[in-house]
């Protein structure tokens, strides 16, 4: 029972390690104070996400065509690269205020949408075809929880150190440049 979570914790953890998403939660966290907000609803996107892939074990990729995915994932991701770069030149305001309403809605729906067909995802579905499922869930959002913590306290601490204006054009263009890269591969 004990490598029921601990298996998906390590391969989890280890996967999603510098992964698009938790470059994607660093870059969202250097634009809020509100970084409980952030991790609620990116773990509560994971939770979902990974939730329904175990639910569907090896079939997940079956569910939706990829194609689509991507092509979903690479367009959320311009348009926050692009919005991003727009309110760049807004100060104080634009810490607080989010493209969706919040940090919560924010981190949510690029983690839900992001995450569809992923690597982690479809991991996660294939161990609940070996482990028990909830023990499978327990050890991807414990890895998950960890990463995104740290993600969000170092786009706190980067946002500290650099230049708003900076980290916001660094910010936008590799929003964009990752909406991209879900096109090409």
């Amino acid at each position: 029972m004990l490598q029921d979570i601990l298996i998906p914790l390590i391969v989890v953890g280890l996967a999603e390690l510098g992964d698009k998403t938790q470059l994607s939660t660093l870059l969202l966290a250097s634009k809020t104070e509100k970084h409980i907000h952030l991790f609620l609803g990116t773990i509560l996107a994971f939770l979902i996400v990974d939730g329904i892939a175990i639910l569907a074990g090896e079939w997940i990729t079956h569910i939706a065509p990829g194609g689509l995915i991507k092509m979903l994932s690479g367009a959320v991701f311009i348009l926050f690269g692009l919005l991003t770069l727009i309110f760049r030149n807004q100060r104080k305001e634009t810490k607080s205020r989010y493209y969706f309403g919040n940090p919560f809605y924010s981190g949510f729906i690029l983690i839900f949408v992001s995450e569809w067909g992923d690597k982690t995802q479809i991991a996660t579905g294939l161990f609940a075809t070996k482990y028990n499922g909830l023990m499978v869930l327990t050890g991807a959002i414990i890895a998950l929880s960890l990463l995104s913590i740290i993600a969000i306290y170092s786009g706190k601490f980067i946002s500290d150190k650099v230049n708003r204006e900076t980290l916001a054009k660094i910010a936008g263009i590799s929003f964009i440049l990752m909406g991209v890269a879900f096109f090409l591969f």
